[in-house]
């Protein structure tokens, strides 16, 4: 078809970082046992219950957000990658079956004492992407929730 535009990765995804001062292993830890996430995972204001949690490729986190106005946010995601400690890849969205899923690889750099993370985003859609953006600020609550992480290792580094 002529004229016809094809979407770009950019313009469909989100790539958010954070350096967090703690060590890769014990970033990485936090991120995938349930115990951890659901002490810090979502923006400002939101607390997660878990359903089910089983971190291994295939597996799945069944989980509501419950947001600061009462809202529940139903939340699915599965295991798509795993190499310990350096990448997470996954599946995203609010049912097993749901066709605006999104996937996300979160990548855990070693800086010296600290550990850089970056999570990169990609929708099916530009549509989609813009909607998570101006609908539901994911650019926003993906910077608190890498926030709220840095500041629960923060806590685990003193329990240690």
């Amino acid at each position: 078809m002529a004229g016809a535009r094809q979407e770009t990765g950019a313009e469909r995804e989100i790539v958010i970082a954070r350096l967090i001062d703690g060590p890769r292993e014990l970033v990485f830890e936090a991120f995938t046992e349930v115990r951890h996430l659901s002490r810090w995972w979502g923006p400002a204001g939101f607390t997660t219950s878990t359903r089910s949690f089983e971190f291994h490729v295939g597996g799945e986190w069944v989980f509501v957000m419950h947001g600061p106005d009462g809202t529940d946010f139903p939340e699915w995601i599965t295991w798509t990658e795993i190499v310990v400690p350096e990448r997470i890849a996954l599946l995203h969205g609010e049912s097993r079956d749901d066709p605006n899923a999104f996937e996300s690889a979160l990548a855990f750099a070693a800086e010296g004492a600290a550990t850089r993370i970056e999570m990169r985003t990609v929708f099916p859609t530009k549509e989609l992407r813009d909607q998570a953006v101006e609908k539901y600020h994911a650019i926003e609550g993906g910077e608190q929730t890498l926030g709220n992480l840095a500041a629960y290792v923060a806590e685990m580094k003193e329990g240690r």
